[in-house]
């Protein structure tokens, strides 16, 4: 029993010291083809243990997309990767940052795709939960917000005060 709870023990540990690399890479994911695909790199050999892990490893599949050379190629990987994603959710709805990933995702994908269902859902989400989050994640959500064009001004002040 000691064993499996050490075990247990590390693992969430080692998930939770890993997770502001995770934040830090998933942005600059966005930029170049180069970080995207080292931003994958990180994450596909983890497994579906942790939820949070679980979007960011979605979110890295959907930038490779955006990437991917040929449409049948790019909405293919985007599939899997918001499929993913949204496991994430249904694994664990009231978590922020899953949320947080999603909308991101949702604000950034391009119309065609008709992935832009859940951005409310995801802001309330987001809105309503924010003061009982630590730190670290409030600061990473309000760097997302500065720069996101679906929040309103009046969340937008409710969440960088």
């Amino acid at each position: 029993m000691k064993t499996l709870f050490s075990i247990l023990f590390c693992l969430l540990f080692l998930t939770a010291q890993e997770l502001p690399d995770v934040r830090e890479q998933y942005y600059d994911a966005s930029k170049t083809k180069e970080s995207a695909e080292q931003f994958h790199k990180l994450l596909s050999n983890y497994s579906k243990s942790n939820s949070v892990i679980l979007a960011y490893k979605g979110a890295s599949i959907t930038l490779q997309s955006k990437f991917a050379s040929g449409v049948k190629q790019k909405k293919q990987l985007f599939i899997e990767g918001a499929t993913l994603v949204e496991n994430a959710v249904k694994n664990s709805p009231e978590n922020t940052e899953i949320r947080l990933v999603r909308l991101s995702i949702q604000e950034n994908a391009p119309k065609i795709l008709k992935y832009k269902a859940n951005i409310e859902e995801d802001k309330k989400v987001i809105v309503d939960t924010f003061d009982k989050l630590p730190q670290d994640l409030k600061a990473y959500i309000r760097d997302y917000v500065k720069q996101s064009k679906v929040f309103t001004e009046k969340e937008k002040q409710q969440l960088l005060k």
